[in-house]
């Protein structure tokens, strides 16, 4: 008999389903969850929407047992100094007002090659290579001649002494201009012989990143030989969440950690903040720079950068899972004087672990729900006492599973 009346149920069961209403299959209001809809559908939220269509809560009444048998735990809300730490990767770089080219401002033919290798330390007037140019043989000989005209010139032909020696410096200039070096002109005009080739030199301290020059090359002005670099500071670019900008400008101080270096770290600073978003990571770059006098930072490497913020100083917080966000607005529940859990829309600002900071809707000693709320929000929705707390009994036990009939749950053979 039990078989043919569980039969007979499950088919007036579909026929009711069957003829039901066609508004009862209509898509959710506007500004109803899908959630929210189909406990509508079910009776449950039957009537209980505002003018925009979203589900209104409902206080909620609660025994002390009924709240230990849900496992609910209350909070305050405080106030305090929120500070967070943001973590995020970085990619090493060389500071771009840091990196030299050196290319040669005249044609020649590279002689020698002193510098052969990429990777090589160089220092400031360090030789780098030499070049031979007709253009230098003649610009050193217009220099000698010159030279030799001033020295000869009495003191008394003042006119013609002064034009000698304006030849002179312009000579002199015009070997500097293409990057010889004053030695090499001192020791030109003191040995008075043109020499074949003239030695250009490193105009910074730094590494060579770029060799871009072999022995015997033909140069030009519009070819670059080497890119140098000094890397005694050098530029982090890390990615930031677009929710974390507002905590970190230029000055922010950074703590970087290299894997190459297990339990060292360096300190640097924010110097730019880029003014684009990525629109497919939705990041923001940033620039740290960062002292390097050990060289341990090279181009090319990965590091861990971490950004100590304050979110605010005396602010009011409460715990992170406290906030019910239903995707058009956030609510909290606090309890009353005597016990009655009360819906409460709040502004949430930013979160810190387990923390997150409320802009409004609450004040400074109110006691909210801090944990099991998502089970608070569901009887809210359910009018507040006839969804979850109504298969309770006031000590706090679940009366849904407990048999009406004395007999139910006995097979019977009929």
């Amino acid at each position: 008999m039990k078989k043919l009346t569980d039969g007979l149920l499950l088919t007036a069961t579909l026929l009711a389903a069957c003829s039901a209403p066609e508004h009862d299959h209509e898509s959710p209001m506007p500004g109803m969850t899908a959630e929210e809809h189909a406990m509508m559908q079910a009776g449950g939220m039957q009537g209980q929407v505002d003018s925009t269509g979203r589900a209104t809560r409902q206080p909620v009444h609660l025994t002390a047992d009924q709240g230990r048998a849900l496992g609910i735990v209350y909070a305050s809300v405080e106030r305090e100094t929120l500070t967070r730490r943001i973590r995020t990767v970085g990619l090493v770089e060389a500071a771009e007002p840091r990196i030299t080219d050196v290319t040669p401002k005249v044609e020649g033919f590279v002689e020698e090659l002193y510098v052969a290798t990429t990777g090589e330390s160089v220092v400031r007037g360090q030789p780098l290579l030499t070049i031979y140019s007709p253009m230098l043989v003649a610009a050193q000989e217009e220099l000698l001649i010159a030279k030799r005209l001033a020295d000869n010139l009495e003191e008394s032909d003042l006119e013609s002494s002064q034009h000698a020696l304006t030849m002179l410096e312009s000579a002199r200039r015009r070997l500097n201009y293409w990057d010889i070096s004053d030695e090499q002109i001192a020791s030109l005009e003191t040995n008075g012989e043109v020499t074949k080739t003239l030695t250009l030199t490193s105009p910074v301290s730094g590494l060579v990143l770029e060799k871009e020059v072999v022995l015997g090359q033909r140069v030009s002005p519009n070819k670059r030989l080497y890119r140098l670099a000094d890397l005694h500071e050098v530029w982090i670019e890390a990615e930031l969440y677009e929710q974390d900008m507002q905590y970190v400008g230029v000055g922010s101080r950074v703590h970087v950690e290299m894997a190459a270096y297990p339990g060292d770290h360096v300190m640097g600073a924010v110097s730019f903040v880029y003014p684009t978003v990525d629109p497919t990571t939705r990041t923001n770059r940033v620039r740290v720079t960062t002292p390097n006098h050990e060289f341990r930072l090279k181009p090319g490497m990965f590091t861990s950068a971490f950004f100590d913020v304050t979110i605010g100083e005396a602010v009011l917080t409460i715990p992170a899972q406290a906030v019910i966000a239903t995707g058009e607005r956030d609510l909290v529940f606090t309890r009353d004087a005597d016990g009655t859990l009360v819906p409460r829309e709040v502004t949430p600002g930013g979160r810190a672990g387990d923390r997150i900071q409320v802009l409004s809707g609450l004040s400074e000693g109110e006691t909210i729900v801090a944990s099991a709320a998502f089970l608070i929000d569901a009887e809210s929705r359910l009018g507040g006492g006839s969804g979850i707390m109504s298969g309770m009994d006031h000590s706090g036990h679940d009366m849904r599973s407990q048999p009406n009939d004395p007999h139910a749950g006995h097979q019977h053979d009929d």
